[in-house]
């Protein structure tokens, strides 16, 4: 190892920490990951990865359909509980646009993918920060702080989550977290039953549906349902029945198989207002950390796997006297994109939770009526590139 090699120390092994892991190694970074979890554990669900975040990847030569070997197109229909189509999909059409359909993972498994791509050793579990020191760019070079030991770096990304610690400890002013009044669950079913041919979400009165089969057999299911925060039914799968189980096929035949073991609950967070800034000094913050989003749009993950290929792009080539001045411009980089998308997240889901009969009717035909030009260019916003990375290193 190169005495000059630059280091980085990454605060969380989630997509968006590994994916700067990732990148960075590949840049000739030594990187270290501090993962508090004691182990890797195989929580969570499914994610749809849309064209922009495969076009990261694709950017930092990270196959997803050949590492992670779960991927199956998932472009996502909107229906009525009847089982009436509002708008429906046309993944051809995504393809010829972009490229690519979106993608449908199982998080572990790209989690998995991402870590395989790393040296043995890179990731500490176990190994909680508790505190980073010394990020100001005026100082030498900070120092992340775990109980098991010290790790001095030249950078630190903070990808430690929703509850990010780091968030709390240097924006101390900040608001914090904003409820958006709905509770969700997820599971993901085995492959032991038929899968639905294709991926759709419904949409009811103050509640949703979400169905994404993947390309192994599983079946992602997602639900959404407004609620007082904290509310936690004694019997969630009852309470799944009890709410979606006469809306179409195939939902009530896969709520019977769901297991209650396996289904997570969340209640549905944003930022309550944006960061001023997404670094200070020689630490950066990326993905729900810096800019907590509502899944309605699909993008929380998939900004984070874009904040983390454009982090490392801009830090390519800046020595190590640079790396205050790189971590601004990806701030001036990511912050109004990703600010108008929580943004737009918000209002989307405040739509899709609409509760009043007539409310939900107007919605549902202004969804129908929707003009298909007007369709291409939200998802342009969505899909079209990378704040931070030129056009001729995106990959087409």
């Amino acid at each position: 190892m190169s005495g000059n090699q630059r280091r980085a120390v990454v605060v969380g092994a989630g997509i968006g920490g590994l994916t700067a892991a990732v990148a960075l190694h590949r840049r000739g970074w030594q990187v270290t990951v501090c993962e508090r979890a004691p182990e890797p554990t195989a929580v969570g669900a499914g994610i749809v990865l849309a064209p922009n975040a495969l076009r990261a990847f694709d950017t930092i030569d990270f196959d997803v359909t050949r590492a992670a070997g779960s991927a199956a197109p998932a472009a996502l229909g909107l229906r009525r509980p009847d089982g009436g189509w509002l708008q429906r999909a046309d993944t051809a059409a995504l393809t010829a646009r972009y490229g690519t359909p979106p993608l449908a993972v199982h998080r572990a498994a790209l989690t998995e993918a991402l870590a395989a791509d790393l040296p043995e050793g890179t990731i500490r579990y176990g190994a909680a920060v508790t505190a980073v020191d010394g990020v100001d760019a005026m100082a030498d070079r900070p120092v992340v702080r775990t109980p098991s030991g010290d790790f001095t770096a030249d950078l630190v990304v903070a990808a430690d989550g929703i509850h990010s610690p780091l968030r709390r400890r240097h924006h101390p002013a900040h608001p914090g977290l904003h409820y958006s009044g709905e509770t969700a669950w997820r599971t993901v079913l085995p492959a032991d039953g038929p899968a639905p041919a294709a991926a759709a979400e419904t949409w009811g009165r103050g509640e949703r549906f979400g169905v994404v089969p993947l390309a192994d057999g599983r079946v992602y299911l997602y639900a959404t349902a407004v609620a007082p925060e904290g509310y936690r039914p004694a019997d969630p799968r009852a309470e799944l029945l009890r709410r979606y189980g006469t809306w179409h096929d195939p939902i009530p035949a896969l709520l019977e198989r769901v297991d209650p073991a396996a289904l997570l609950q969340h209640d549905l967070h944003d930022l309550a207002a944006p960061l001023p800034r997404y670094h200070q000094g020689r630490l950066a913050w990326l993905g729900d950390a810096a800019h907590a989003m509502t899944p309605n749009l699909g993008q929380g993950g998939c900004q984070a796997i874009e904040d983390a290929v454009v982090l490392a792009h801009l830090l390519d080539g800046a020595d190590v006297t640079d790396t205050p001045a790189a971590l601004a411009a990806y701030s001036a980089a990511r912050c109004a994109r990703t600010d108008a998308l929580r943004i737009r997240s918000r209002r989307a889901g405040r739509i899709a939770a609409l509760t009043h009969p007539f409310a939900v009717a107007a919605r549902d035909f202004a969804v129908r009526a929707t003009p298909a030009r007007t369709t291409r260019r939200a998802m342009d916003d969505l899909f079209g590139g990378m704040n931070g990375v030129p056009a001729s290193v995106v990959r087409r």
